[in-house]
Protein backbone atom coordinates (compact mmCIF):
# COMPACT_ATOMS: atom_id res chain seq x y z
CA UNK A 1 0.00 0.00 0.00
CA UNK A 2 1.55 3.03 -0.94
CA UNK A 3 1.66 6.16 1.97
CA UNK A 4 1.10 9.70 0.57
CA UNK A 5 2.33 12.67 2.29
CA UNK A 6 0.47 16.03 2.73
CA UNK A 7 3.09 17.51 0.37
CA UNK A 8 2.78 15.13 -2.20
CA UNK A 9 -1.25 15.42 -1.99
CA UNK A 10 -0.91 19.30 -2.96
CA UNK A 11 1.33 18.53 -5.90
CA UNK A 12 -1.01 16.33 -7.26
CA UNK A 13 -3.87 18.64 -6.66
CA UNK A 14 -2.01 21.69 -8.27
CA UNK A 15 -0.97 19.61 -11.19
CA UNK A 16 -4.61 18.45 -11.32
CA UNK A 17 -5.76 21.65 -11.31
CA UNK A 18 -6.89 23.53 -14.79
CA UNK A 19 -4.32 26.26 -15.40
CA UNK A 20 -5.90 29.82 -17.04
CA UNK A 21 -5.03 30.10 -20.60
CA UNK A 22 -4.42 33.83 -21.43
CA UNK A 23 -3.28 33.08 -24.59
CA UNK A 24 -7.57 32.99 -25.59
CA UNK A 25 -8.87 36.25 -24.10
CA UNK A 26 -6.08 37.90 -25.21
CA UNK A 27 -6.71 37.02 -28.85
CA UNK A 28 -10.45 37.86 -28.61
CA UNK A 29 -9.18 41.80 -27.17
CA UNK A 30 -6.54 42.33 -29.58
CA UNK A 31 -8.47 43.75 -32.22
CA UNK A 32 -10.62 46.11 -29.69
CA UNK A 33 -7.57 46.62 -28.10
CA UNK A 34 -5.15 47.90 -30.70
CA UNK A 35 -8.23 49.84 -31.97
CA UNK A 36 -8.82 51.45 -29.07
CA UNK A 37 -5.06 52.02 -28.39
CA UNK A 38 -4.73 53.71 -31.93
CA UNK A 39 -7.69 55.38 -32.27
CA UNK A 40 -8.01 56.49 -28.93
CA UNK A 41 -5.04 56.18 -26.13
CA UNK A 42 -1.97 57.46 -28.65
CA UNK A 43 -4.01 60.23 -29.51
CA UNK A 44 -5.06 61.40 -26.22
CA UNK A 45 -1.78 61.08 -25.05
CA UNK A 46 -0.64 63.53 -27.80
CA UNK A 47 -3.01 65.92 -27.10
CA UNK A 48 -2.04 66.12 -23.58
CA UNK A 49 1.20 66.86 -24.75
CA UNK A 50 0.30 69.68 -26.80
CA UNK A 51 -1.68 70.83 -23.94
CA UNK A 52 1.33 71.46 -21.85
CA UNK A 53 2.84 73.62 -24.80
CA UNK A 54 1.83 77.47 -24.80
CA UNK A 55 1.18 79.01 -28.00
CA UNK A 56 2.12 76.71 -30.28
CA UNK A 57 0.83 76.26 -33.80
CA UNK A 58 1.14 73.66 -36.58
CA UNK A 59 4.73 72.98 -37.91
CA UNK A 60 6.20 74.56 -34.38
CA UNK A 61 8.65 72.38 -32.46
CA UNK A 62 6.41 70.56 -29.91
CA UNK A 63 8.56 71.36 -26.11
CA UNK A 64 6.41 70.53 -23.46
CA UNK A 65 6.95 73.08 -20.60
CA UNK A 66 3.76 73.92 -17.93
CA UNK A 67 0.68 73.99 -17.53
CA UNK A 68 0.58 77.66 -18.86
CA UNK A 69 -2.67 76.49 -21.18
CA UNK A 70 -4.62 74.98 -18.20
CA UNK A 71 -4.20 78.06 -16.42
CA UNK A 72 -5.47 80.21 -18.75
CA UNK A 73 -8.72 77.94 -19.30
CA UNK A 74 -9.69 79.73 -15.59
CA UNK A 75 -10.07 83.08 -16.91
CA UNK A 76 -13.69 84.48 -16.22
CA UNK A 77 -14.26 84.46 -20.25
CA UNK A 78 -13.46 80.76 -20.84
CA UNK A 79 -15.17 79.66 -17.42
CA UNK A 80 -18.30 81.38 -18.65
CA UNK A 81 -18.02 79.24 -21.89
CA UNK A 82 -17.35 75.93 -20.14
CA UNK A 83 -20.23 77.02 -17.58
CA UNK A 84 -22.55 77.68 -20.84
CA UNK A 85 -21.44 74.01 -22.19
CA UNK A 86 -22.21 72.45 -18.85
CA UNK A 87 -25.65 74.12 -18.98
CA UNK A 88 -26.69 73.40 -22.07
CA UNK A 89 -26.20 69.64 -21.47
CA UNK A 90 -27.42 69.47 -17.99
CA UNK A 91 -30.60 71.67 -19.02
CA UNK A 92 -31.13 69.39 -22.28
CA UNK A 93 -30.51 65.50 -20.13
CA UNK A 94 -33.32 67.10 -17.43
CA UNK A 95 -35.94 68.17 -20.29
CA UNK A 96 -35.29 64.79 -22.36
CA UNK A 97 -35.59 62.97 -19.04
CA UNK A 98 -38.98 64.88 -18.32
CA UNK A 99 -40.42 64.17 -22.22
CA UNK A 100 -38.91 60.96 -22.51
CA UNK A 101 -40.22 59.44 -19.20
CA UNK A 102 -44.04 59.40 -19.86
CA UNK A 103 -43.43 57.77 -23.66
CA UNK A 104 -40.98 55.13 -22.59
CA UNK A 105 -43.38 54.30 -20.08
CA UNK A 106 -46.31 54.11 -22.41
CA UNK A 107 -44.55 52.24 -24.80
CA UNK A 108 -43.47 49.62 -22.14
CA UNK A 109 -46.30 49.66 -19.84
CA UNK A 110 -48.98 50.35 -21.92
CA UNK A 111 -49.11 50.18 -25.85
CA UNK A 112 -50.28 46.76 -27.05
CA UNK A 113 -47.38 44.90 -27.47
CA UNK A 114 -47.64 44.25 -31.27
CA UNK A 115 -47.29 48.52 -31.55
CA UNK A 116 -43.55 48.34 -28.85
CA UNK A 117 -41.40 47.71 -31.88
CA UNK A 118 -43.10 50.33 -34.77
CA UNK A 119 -43.25 52.60 -31.65
CA UNK A 120 -39.56 52.40 -31.10
CA UNK A 121 -38.66 52.48 -34.59
CA UNK A 122 -41.18 55.33 -35.12
CA UNK A 123 -38.15 57.25 -32.50
CA UNK A 124 -35.15 56.62 -33.78
CA UNK A 125 -36.23 57.50 -37.47
CA UNK A 126 -35.07 60.97 -36.59
CA UNK A 127 -31.65 59.12 -35.99
CA UNK A 128 -31.30 57.86 -40.05
CA UNK A 129 -30.93 61.35 -40.79
CA UNK A 130 -27.94 63.86 -40.44
CA UNK A 131 -27.45 66.31 -37.43
CA UNK A 132 -26.58 68.92 -39.81
CA UNK A 133 -30.07 68.32 -41.99
CA UNK A 134 -31.90 68.10 -38.88
CA UNK A 135 -31.00 71.58 -37.26
CA UNK A 136 -31.51 73.15 -40.50
CA UNK A 137 -35.06 71.76 -40.27
CA UNK A 138 -34.96 73.53 -36.86
CA UNK A 139 -33.97 77.17 -38.57
CA UNK A 140 -37.03 76.40 -41.28
CA UNK A 141 -39.53 76.15 -38.42
CA UNK A 142 -37.81 78.72 -35.48
CA UNK A 143 -37.07 81.49 -37.90
CA UNK A 144 -38.62 84.60 -37.58
CA UNK A 145 -40.55 83.95 -40.96
CA UNK A 146 -40.42 79.90 -40.30
CA UNK A 147 -43.17 77.63 -40.11
CA UNK A 148 -44.13 78.05 -36.39
CA UNK A 149 -44.55 82.03 -36.68
CA UNK A 150 -46.22 81.74 -39.78
CA UNK A 151 -48.61 79.08 -37.61
CA UNK A 152 -48.94 81.35 -34.95
CA UNK A 153 -49.95 84.67 -37.08
CA UNK A 154 -52.72 82.90 -38.73
CA UNK A 155 -53.75 82.03 -35.45
CA UNK A 156 -53.80 85.29 -34.66
CA UNK A 157 -51.20 84.69 -31.88
CA UNK A 158 -47.91 87.12 -31.27
CA UNK A 159 -44.80 85.59 -32.84
CA UNK A 160 -41.95 84.07 -31.13
CA UNK A 161 -38.03 85.17 -31.67
CA UNK A 162 -36.98 81.72 -30.55
CA UNK A 163 -34.03 81.40 -33.67
CA UNK A 164 -30.15 82.06 -32.10
CA UNK A 165 -31.60 82.10 -28.31
CA UNK A 166 -30.82 79.51 -25.95
CA UNK A 167 -34.29 78.12 -26.33
CA UNK A 168 -33.99 77.62 -29.73
CA UNK A 169 -30.61 75.50 -28.31
CA UNK A 170 -32.45 73.68 -26.21
CA UNK A 171 -34.80 72.75 -28.99
CA UNK A 172 -32.42 71.50 -31.14
CA UNK A 173 -30.47 69.65 -28.55
CA UNK A 174 -33.33 68.05 -26.93
CA UNK A 175 -34.94 66.82 -30.34
CA UNK A 176 -31.48 64.96 -30.61
CA UNK A 177 -30.93 63.40 -27.70
CA UNK A 178 -34.46 62.59 -26.79
CA UNK A 179 -34.29 59.17 -28.71
CA UNK A 180 -31.53 58.17 -26.59
CA UNK A 181 -32.98 58.39 -23.59
CA UNK A 182 -36.34 57.29 -24.68
CA UNK A 183 -34.61 53.43 -25.58
CA UNK A 184 -32.63 53.42 -22.31
CA UNK A 185 -35.91 54.33 -20.35
CA UNK A 186 -37.88 51.75 -22.27
CA UNK A 187 -35.59 48.99 -21.89
CA UNK A 188 -35.62 49.45 -18.18
CA UNK A 189 -39.21 49.77 -17.55
CA UNK A 190 -40.07 47.07 -19.66
CA UNK A 191 -38.25 44.58 -16.91
CA UNK A 192 -40.56 46.63 -14.18
CA UNK A 193 -41.78 43.75 -11.50
CA UNK A 194 -45.38 44.60 -11.43
CA UNK A 195 -46.17 42.60 -8.92
CA UNK A 196 -44.05 45.24 -6.65
CA UNK A 197 -46.44 47.99 -7.78
CA UNK A 198 -49.62 45.49 -6.81
CA UNK A 199 -47.74 45.03 -3.14
CA UNK A 200 -47.40 48.64 -2.98
CA UNK A 201 -51.15 49.13 -3.84
CA UNK A 202 -52.61 46.73 -1.35
CA UNK A 203 -50.40 48.21 1.48
CA UNK A 204 -52.14 51.43 0.53
CA UNK A 205 -49.68 53.46 -1.17
CA UNK A 206 -51.22 56.12 -3.65
CA UNK A 207 -49.85 56.41 -7.12
CA UNK A 208 -47.21 58.88 -5.92
CA UNK A 209 -45.91 57.20 -3.11
CA UNK A 210 -45.79 53.92 -5.42
CA UNK A 211 -44.26 55.86 -8.48
CA UNK A 212 -41.08 57.00 -6.00
CA UNK A 213 -40.85 54.08 -3.46
CA UNK A 214 -41.14 51.31 -5.83
CA UNK A 215 -40.86 52.87 -9.90
CA UNK A 216 -38.20 54.85 -9.43
CA UNK A 217 -35.61 52.50 -7.42
CA UNK A 218 -36.39 49.61 -9.87
CA UNK A 219 -35.41 51.76 -12.86
CA UNK A 220 -32.71 54.27 -11.12
CA UNK A 221 -29.89 52.37 -13.06
CA UNK A 222 -31.37 52.92 -16.28
CA UNK A 223 -32.40 56.44 -15.52
CA UNK A 224 -28.94 57.34 -14.57
CA UNK A 225 -27.16 55.39 -17.98
CA UNK A 226 -29.75 57.56 -20.15
CA UNK A 227 -29.18 60.56 -18.01
CA UNK A 228 -25.38 60.44 -18.37
CA UNK A 229 -25.46 59.60 -22.07
CA UNK A 230 -27.43 62.68 -23.16
CA UNK A 231 -25.43 64.59 -20.46
CA UNK A 232 -22.44 63.36 -22.10
CA UNK A 233 -23.14 63.75 -26.08
CA UNK A 234 -24.88 66.74 -25.08
CA UNK A 235 -21.47 68.43 -23.77
CA UNK A 236 -19.58 67.86 -27.30
CA UNK A 237 -22.29 68.89 -29.42
CA UNK A 238 -21.44 71.35 -31.72
CA UNK A 239 -23.90 71.47 -34.32
CA UNK A 240 -26.95 72.40 -32.48
CA UNK A 241 -25.63 75.39 -30.81
CA UNK A 242 -23.30 76.59 -33.29
CA UNK A 243 -26.53 77.08 -35.66
CA UNK A 244 -29.45 77.35 -33.67
CA UNK A 245 -28.25 79.74 -31.02
CA UNK A 246 -25.47 82.16 -32.42
CA UNK A 247 -23.11 84.21 -31.86
CA UNK A 248 -24.36 84.24 -28.31
CA UNK A 249 -24.36 80.72 -27.76
CA UNK A 250 -20.14 79.68 -27.74
CA UNK A 251 -19.80 76.59 -26.20
CA UNK A 252 -16.54 74.79 -25.42
CA UNK A 253 -17.16 72.47 -28.59
CA UNK A 254 -16.80 75.34 -30.70
CA UNK A 255 -14.01 77.00 -28.93
CA UNK A 256 -11.67 74.08 -29.03
CA UNK A 257 -12.29 74.06 -32.99
CA UNK A 258 -11.44 77.66 -33.13
CA UNK A 259 -8.37 77.29 -31.39
CA UNK A 260 -7.49 74.15 -34.05
CA UNK A 261 -8.75 75.23 -36.91
CA UNK A 262 -9.80 78.85 -36.65
CA UNK A 263 -8.00 82.13 -36.75
CA UNK A 264 -6.26 81.98 -33.97
CA UNK A 265 -4.47 78.47 -34.14
CA UNK A 266 -3.78 77.87 -30.36
CA UNK A 267 -3.38 74.38 -30.98
CA UNK A 268 -1.49 74.06 -27.08
CA UNK A 269 -4.60 75.88 -25.80
CA UNK A 270 -6.95 73.76 -27.77
CA UNK A 271 -5.31 70.97 -26.51
CA UNK A 272 -5.94 71.90 -22.98
CA UNK A 273 -9.39 72.76 -23.56
CA UNK A 274 -9.93 69.15 -25.27
CA UNK A 275 -8.27 67.54 -22.17
CA UNK A 276 -10.35 69.23 -20.01
CA UNK A 277 -13.64 68.05 -21.52
CA UNK A 278 -12.48 64.82 -21.04
CA UNK A 279 -12.05 65.16 -17.50
CA UNK A 280 -15.64 66.21 -17.02
CA UNK A 281 -16.73 63.45 -19.25
CA UNK A 282 -14.46 60.51 -17.26
CA UNK A 283 -16.21 62.50 -13.99
CA UNK A 284 -19.57 61.62 -15.54
CA UNK A 285 -18.57 58.24 -16.68
CA UNK A 286 -17.13 57.11 -13.00
CA UNK A 287 -20.29 58.66 -11.69
CA UNK A 288 -22.55 56.38 -13.90
CA UNK A 289 -19.95 53.11 -13.07
CA UNK A 290 -20.56 54.19 -9.15
CA UNK A 291 -23.90 54.91 -9.05
CA UNK A 292 -25.44 53.56 -12.17
CA UNK A 293 -25.36 50.02 -10.99
CA UNK A 294 -26.56 50.48 -7.48
CA UNK A 295 -28.82 48.08 -6.39
CA UNK A 296 -32.40 49.33 -5.34
CA UNK A 297 -33.28 49.60 -1.76
CA UNK A 298 -35.13 47.14 -0.92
Amino acid sequence: MVNFQKSDISKIEELQRPRPNWLQPLVLLAPSGIWLLLLLVLPTLIIFQLSLVADIQPGDLVNPNGFKNYIRIFDPLYVQVILRSLFFAFGTTIICLILGFPVAYWIAQIAPQRWRNLLLLAFVLPLWTSSLLRSYAWITILRPSGLLNSLLSNLGLPTLQLLNQSQAVFIGMSYSLLPYMVLILYASLEKLDKRLLEAAADLGANPVETFWQVTVPQIFPGIAAASMLVFITGLGDFVDPELLGGASSMTAARLVYNQFLGATQNWGFGSALSMTLILLVSIAIALLIKFGEAAPKR
